[in-house]
């Protein structure tokens, strides 16, 4: 298993163990105490935040709901599906996090600005989403993305939100420029055959199901990517996606 999983967490697909390695040191570096996660999905990384942090996922849609809720659980979180009402009771996070949701959001520039007050003061935002602009392909079009980002344009919303300092680390190199073909062929498929008449909501719904492992297949591929893990630590600044840690300043 790579760092970080417990024998109950879900198995993750080679890009999302890819992207797990650089999420798990960051939340380590942050330590927080209180973790929200902002569309947690199926529970893939909720279920190891679980066990770092006291955890809740908020996850919309139903069915993703109920799978995230049966991982996660177990390791001593909580999910819930009502974003507007629950999460603004509740008050403010040490940590708010959202891997893979800001591109499937019309109104990026916003939900930055609302994630914001939901931060303890002094506390981080931590995002995960497609990199490089240039890269927009079929498979983004099948998971119902709006954009991928550049460091130098996604860090200046972040600023604007109310966030600094802001920090970026990309990841997926080598290994994932392939893996995204391989994507893009099955997304070009894919979308030649969907319903014209779905919208970017039900593609979004759906998104977290595409290419899930199973638990053998999993396991195989946990095995396979480690290395690839200690080699994209040598290319910060080169890879298929972005992690990003932001700060809200403390309160003066």
């Amino acid at each position: 298993m790579l760092p970080g999983d417990r024998r109950t967490s879900p198995p993750l697909p080679p890009r999302a163990a890819l992207r797990w390695s650089v999420v798990e040191q960051v939340v380590g570096s942050a330590a927080p105490a209180t973790i929200l996660e902002v569309g947690c999905g199926r529970g893939t990384f909720g279920a190891r935040l679980a066990t770092l942090a006291e955890y809740t996922g908020i996850e919309p849609d139903p069915t993703s709901s109920r799978q995230a809720a049966a991982v996660i659980e177990p390791n001593g979180g909580t999910v819930v599906q009502d974003y507007d009402s629950w999460a603004v009771e509740r008050g403010t996070w040490d940590l708010v996090c959202a891997f893979e949701v800001l591109e499937h959001l019309e109104d990026d520039a916003a939900a930055l600005t609302r994630w914001h007050g939901l931060v303890t003061p002094g506390g981080h935002l931590l995002i995960s989403v497609p990199a490089g602009s240039h890269r927009l392909g079929p498979w983004d079009t099948l998971a119902g993305h709006y954009r991928r980002y550049d460091a130098d344009r996604l860090v200046p919303l972040l600023e604007a939100a109310g966030f600094s300092p802001v920090r970026t680390t990309h990841y997926g190199w080598p290994l994932d420029y392939g893996l995204e073909t391989v994507r893009n062929a099955v997304g070009r498929r894919r979308v030649s055959n969907r319903d014209p008449a779905e919208s970017l909501e039900e593609l979004t719904g759906g998104s977290g199901r595409l290419l899930q492992p199973g638990r053998l297949a999993g396991s195989v591929a946990a095995v396979a990517v480690r290395p690839f893990v200690a080699v994209q630590r040598r290319r910060p600044d080169r890879g298929t996606g972005l992690v990003v840690l932001a700060r809200r300043p403390p309160d003066r």
